[in-house]
């Protein structure tokens, strides 16, 4: 049995719009700026970790001390 051929163009549109729509999402979920925003946030949460932020402060200074000490020898 034959289909019209508007029926035909229809479910074609159909397809169309539903890979369409596929790929918008596969690209919002693999954007990189998306990666790189859930970098930028995951490191930010570690950062405000204070033993992590004081341990840090910490290495600078000592490595900031040992520059000067350096300097002065």
């Amino acid at each position: 049995m034959a289909r019209d051929p508007e029926t035909i163009q229809r479910e074609i549109e159909q397809a169309r719009d539903a890979l369409a729509e596929s790929l918008d999402a596969l690209g919002e979920k693999a954007s990189p700026k998306r990666f790189v925003d859930a970098g930028k946030q995951n490191a930010q949460e570690k950062l405000a970790d204070p033993r992590i932020k004081y341990g840090l402060i910490a290495i600078g200074v000592l490595v900031g001390l040992a520059i000067v000490r350096r300097m002065f020898r």
